[in-house]
């Protein structure tokens, strides 16, 4: 005879499941959506509405599914986000928004290496070099890539998140990449 785990113990293991993806993604999806806004508070409440959304829509989906669906709640918010923002804008001409950001979270990722000065410098150096040039991506190249690269999404789970087709994420993520090689230099592995 099997056991068979009664319902609410299943909804607790669910539960605990979804908690730990979304604080295995958070810190990730933030770095992304501050890429996106230049707002550390902006990018926060972004990545907040994205989990929310994410619980309301999605919790009772496969585990499998919660990589790309988070990505495509995310990229929603964000475009959300564009689109409020534009709307202030037009509307408030008069109230000029501060641009200054806080602290870069670049700069508050563990160094897993040693606390060795010159490598921590270098590292610096490194991912400061890394800022300025997603910086000066286009914003679909930039999502592109941090969703192919960093989050490790293949080419249909972006283009399902990004809301545009395989072709685009391919022809965006070359771009991308070759920008990023010619900014970089000596800083592309």
């Amino acid at each position: 005879m099997t056991k068979r785990l009664d319902p609410g113990r299943r909804t607790l293991n669910r539960k605990q499941a979804l908690d730990r993806f979304l604080a295995g993604v958070e810190r990730r999806a933030f770095i992304i959506a501050r890429f996106a806004t230049r707002d550390t508070d902006e990018a926060l409440d972004v990545v907040q509405e994205a989990m929310f959304g994410m619980i309301r829509h999605y919790a009772g989906r496969p585990e499998e599914e919660w990589g790309a669906l988070f990505h495509t709640v995310l990229q929603s918010r964000i475009r959300d986000w564009r689109r409020r923002t534009g709307v202030r804008r037009r509307w408030r001409v008069w109230l000029a928004r501060d641009e200054a950001t806080g602290e870069d979270p670049l700069h508050n990722l563990p160094d897993p290496g040693s606390p060795d000065p010159a490598r921590e410098a270098s590292n610096h150096r490194a991912l400061s070099a890394l800022a300025r040039a997603l910086e000066r991506l286009s914003t679909r190249q930039r999502q592109v890539f941090l969703l192919r690269a960093w989050e490790g999404l293949d080419v249909a789970q972006t283009a399902g998140a990004m809301g545009c087709s395989e072709g685009s994420v391919k022809t965006h993520y070359s771009r991308a990449v070759h920008a990023l090689r010619e900014s970089l230099g000596d800083h592309w592995p």
